[in-house]
């Protein structure tokens, strides 16, 4: 009788290590990362051949949006200071959406431009003008003896807009009653101190009040909107009874808490404050063609 055949076993041994196939997903990534690289090492190099002066007006315009084209030979300061946040009390980037074809619009009083150039060289002589004046101001802080005690809460600065001067809160000297307009008494004197240097240029004048994140309370349907806005009325007064003329006034807002000049503490006082801009000839003008465009 015949045996039977035995069953062929075969064993086979996992190799020590081998990994599991993990596909092709990490190649993605890898894409994605030398693909950032790329646009990384472009942006530095284009930054590495801009000229100065355009990086000085491309810092200035994130430091404080405006229609008007930075021109800073220096770059902005640091820490959203002296001057903080921008806070043009109008909105000017829609004049860029006029048709090609609408007429030039002219700031009443102005004469026409023959060319470009002469514009540009009275926008320069309007800008010494405008440096003049602050360096007027900064030393009548420092030497005034209605002024010097308030130094640290008067910040002077050049804007897009204009010079521009804000009077802001300390923690034991605010310039204005608790929850009220009623300027104090050494805030009438500042304003009544500043409103002699104001009248010296043709320049208008812009007035933007502005408070904290800390809800207004003590009246139904009265909120930081209309409170700011009634302190800018109020040194508008002050202003006018210390010798600034009406007609020079461009326009007075409030802006309640949502210009602060401190974004990381939105309660510290800094953030109250009277905000005066002595505007710039170019910043009238796109003011005037946005309003007569609306």
């Amino acid at each position: 009788m015949a045996t039977p055949l035995q069953p062929i076993i075969v064993v086979r041994k996992r190799k020590r290590g081998a990994h599991p196939h993990h596909g092709g997903a990490w190649k993605v990534a890898y894409a994605d990362f030398v693909t950032a690289m790329m646009a990384f090492f472009l942006v530095m190099w284009l930054v590495a051949t801009m000229p100065q002066e355009q990086l000085g007006g491309i810092a200035d315009y994130f430091k404080n949006p405006s229609a008007v084209a930075g021109k800073a030979a220096t770059m902005a300061p640091g820490r959203a200071g002296p001057g903080g946040a921008g806070e043009a009390p109008i909105r000017m980037f829609d004049h860029a959406r006029k048709s090609p074809d609408a007429s030039p619009i002219r700031t009443p009083g102005a004469t026409p431009q023959s060319s470009g150039g002469a514009q540009k060289a009275g926008d320069a002589a309007d800008r010494r003008e405008l440096e003049a004046l602050k360096r007027a101001l900064e030393k009548a802080v420092a030497s005034s003896q209605a002024l010097a005690p308030f130094k640290d809460q008067l910040l002077i600065d050049i804007t897009p807009e204009g010079l521009r001067i804000q009077i802001v809160d300390a923690h034991n000297r605010p310039m204005f009653d608790l929850g009220s307009p009623t300027l104090r008494d050494y805030t009438r004197d500042i304003l009544f101190e500043l409103a002699g240097y104001f009248e010296q240029v043709d320049n208008r004048i812009a007035i933007s009040g502005h408070t904290d994140t800390a809800p207004y309370t003590r009246r139904t349907g009265y909120s930081n909107w209309e409170l700011s806005a009634e302190r800018a009325n109020a040194a508008r007064r002050a202003l006018v009874a210390g010798g600034l003329s009406e007609d020079k006034l461009s326009r007075v807002v409030g802006l309640s808490s949502s210009v602060p000049f401190d974004r990381t503490d939105p309660d510290n006082p800094v953030n109250r404050r009277i905000s005066i801009v002595v505007l710039s000839d170019a910043a009238e003008r796109i003011a005037a063609s946005v309003d007569a465009g609306a």
